[in-house]
């Protein structure tokens, strides 16, 4: 029978047995790194839409009914001021009403702005620009 000493240093079972183990390394979770959310900017296209808005009325928002189209035939009248690019036509809806009513804009037309591709901090853009806009038109105008 074959004995094998594992306390005697020179043996090679020695070492692994008298080795000091080292804890084991603790899990590694992910790290979650929250990425900066990039500000929007306005676009030349974006500013002139804000820009036309400014002259829309609240009327210009609603579908154009029977009587009205058939007056446009008739007389030549431009019925509506809606957009082809509908992108372009939720922010021109938006920048109508901040304009008339501030920030007082109906969580359904936020939802369909944001429906078509636009971001919150977008919409927070476009009307807070607005707002500053509104607000320097006023202290102009007490001066």
């Amino acid at each position: 029978m074959a004995f094998l000493a594992f306390a005697e240093p020179g043996n090679a079972g020695y070492a692994r047995a008298t080795a000091p183990t080292r804890p084991a390394p603790a899990p590694v979770t992910p790290r979650v790194v929250e990425m900066e959310e990039e500000r929007p900017v306005l676009t030349e296209l974006e500013r002139s839409v804000i820009g036309i808005a400014r002259q829309d009325g609240l009327a210009t928002l609603r579908q154009p009914g029977r009587l009205s189209r058939w007056l446009g035939l008739v007389f030549g009248v431009r019925i509506s001021p809606q957009l082809a690019d509908p992108k372009l036509e939720a922010l021109r809806r938006i920048a109508v009403l901040s304009w008339k009513r501030g920030y007082s804009i109906a969580s359904a037309e936020v939802k369909a702005f944001l429906a078509v591709g636009y971001s919150p901090a977008f919409y927070e853009l476009v009307v807070d620009t607005i707002a500053a806009a509104r607000q320097s038109e006023v202290r102009r105008a007490r001066r």
